[in-house]
C-alpha cells in the first residue's frame, strides 16, 4: 500500500472521508431507500444501482481510512535548492537535449499524463536530493537508463488543484 505520505495527503484524504461521510452517504442511503419503494428488487435496476453506489463509496472511505492509519508521514519540505516532494522540476534529457517539466509528488498524487510523478519512481527517486546543473542518471531497469540534467526548480506552494487518486 501507499505508506508514504505527506501532512498534506493525509489533510486531504480526510476532507475527502468528511465530505463521502456527510455529504455523499446520506444521499446515497436516502437513494437506496428511494429507489427499493419503487417496487419488485429483482427487476429495479435503479435499486441495484444505488446499492452499489453506496458501497462503492463506503469501500472508498474504508480504503482512506486505513491508508492514514498506516501512513509513513514524510516531510514535503527541503533546502530552497533541492529537488523535493512538490518541487516543480524542469529537465533535460542528455541524449536529444529535449526538456520536460515534471512536479515530484507522492505516489497517490502521481499523474504521468499530468507532469505529477511519485517520489518512488525511477525518475522521482532519481531527481530528489539534487541541485540546478547536476546530472542525474535514471535506471528504468537492469538493461535501461538514461542521463537528465536538472535545469530549474520551483518550489510549489499551492497544490490545492491536486487531487488523491481513487482505485
Amino acid at each position: 500500500m501507499f505508506d508514504q505520505l505527506t501532512a498534506g495527503d493525509i489533510k486531504k484524504m480526510e476532507e475527502e472521508i468528511e465530505y463521502r461521510k456527510l455529504v455523499v452517504r446520506p444521499q446515497a442511503l436516502e437513494d437506496v431507500k428511494e429507489t427499493r419503494a419503487h417496487g419488485d428488487l429483482s427487476e429495479n435496476f435503479e435499486y441495484h444501482a444505488a446499492k452499489k453506489f453506496k458501497n462503492q463509496n463506503e469501500s472508498r472511505i474504508r480504503y482512506l481510512e486505513r491508508m492514514i492509519r498506516t501512513a509513513n508521514v514524510i516531510s514535503d519540505e527541503s533546502a530552497e535548492d533541492e529537488v523535493g516532494i512538490n518541487n516543480t522540476v524542469t529537465v533535460e534529457f542528455v541524449d536529444d537535449q529535449s526538456t520536460e517539466v515534471y512536479r515530484i509528488v507522492t505516489t497517490v498524487r502521481g499523474n504521468s499524463l499530468e507532469g505529477l510523478i511519485s517520489n518512488e519512481s525511477p525518475m522521482g527517486k532519481a531527481l530528489l536530493g539534487h541541485k540546478v546543473g547536476d546530472v542525474c542518471h535514471v535506471q528504468v531497469n537492469d538493461a535501461v537508463g538514461y542521463d537528465v540534467v536538472i535545469k530549474n526548480i520551483e518550489n510549489t506552494v499551492d497544490d490545492s488543484s491536486d487531487k488523491i487518486r481513487s482505485f
